[in-house]
């Protein structure tokens, strides 16, 4: 596990998203994750919703189910699902200024509320997604406990991750990954395995695990230079990152670049499964 020099709490990620709100909804929209490229030719806007059309396909919710999208950001993929699936989405977010910019929508309910301390009624959802929210976690074991506590037996939870390569080289790491998390205001990065621990110690069973880094890696060259041309004809990306708090997270999307293309970062889209409770049959019954 990657761990940043610098300690990362909820707060320094709520403060990251509230202010650099502006620049997240120019450079990307209202969907705060990656783009996923499955023929190559998508428009980045399709390319986000196919990354969230590729988390429906492994939710696989019935009619009306009741989901929970953790770190559900501007609730894009929570009105995604609400309007395509006929679910019930209850969205958290540790940012006031994204649950503020998300239009209302019927189905869907957001909360700013840190998923660590959410107190949400036990096994109350049919199914739960993150979308690159785990790893601003700082405590992953946690998270995954929660998400076991919170689904309801058989249900699944699928997880997008961004992902420690199981042995990148010293200079990876000192380079390109501890700062991504450090200026990306993630506690953490874990690697794929350990991210299968965590969640087999929650009592969860894995049913998938899927590299997709190949078509996801894309994005972050769009990010760049989006970036650059706003820079040139945005006077407020100037100021922000000129004097913002957050301004090194700019520093973050070559870093990113190079670290997928070197394989130090992988992009990871796990699917599990709460078990459901044995059947005890009639051979099984103690005899007294």
């Amino acid at each position: 596990m990657i761990v940043p020099a610098a300690p990362q709490s909820a707060p320094d990620v709520a403060d990251h998203y509230d202010e650099l709100d502006p620049v997240y909804r120019r450079l990307w929209g209202e969907h705060v994750h990656h783009g996923y490229w499955v023929s190559g030719r998508e428009t980045p806007r399709r390319a986000v919703e196919a990354l969230s059309d590729l988390v429906a396909e492994r939710l696989a919710p019935g009619a009306r189910a009741a989901l929970v999208d953790i770190g559900c950001g501007y609730g894009a993929t929570a009105r995604r699902f609400a309007a395509l699936k006929g679910a019930e989405v209850t969205g958290l977010t540790l940012s006031a200024a994204q649950a503020a910019a998300a239009p209302p929508h019927p189905g869907v309910t957001l909360l700013v509320r840190d998923w660590l301390d959410n107190r949400l009624p036990a096994a109350s959802f049919d199914g739960a997604y993150a979308i690159e929210s785990s790893e601003h976690m700082a405590d992953k074991a946690a998270f995954f406990r929660e998400a076991a506590r919170m689904l309801r037996p058989g249900a699944r939870l699928v997880v997008c991750a961004w992902l420690a390569a199981p042995a990148p080289a010293p200079w990876q790491i000192r380079h390109l990954l501890e700062p991504i998390c450090r200026e990306g205001r993630l506690p953490s990065m874990g690697t794929a395995d350990e991210y299968r621990r965590w969640a087999a110690d929650a009592g969860l069973d894995l049913l998938s695990c899927t590299d997709i880094s190949r078509r996801v890696r894309r994005t972050w060259t769009i990010c760049a230079l989006r970036f650059l041309g706003a820079l040139l004809a945005d006077r407020e990306m100037r100021r922000l990152v000129r004097a913002g708090r957050n301004r090194s997270f700019a520093l973050s999307v070559p870093r990113l670049i190079l670290a997928y293309r070197t394989g130090a970062m992988r992009y990871g889209v796990f699917t599990w499964q709460k078990p459901r409770p044995a059947i005890q049959g009639d051979g099984d019954r103690p005899t007294g």
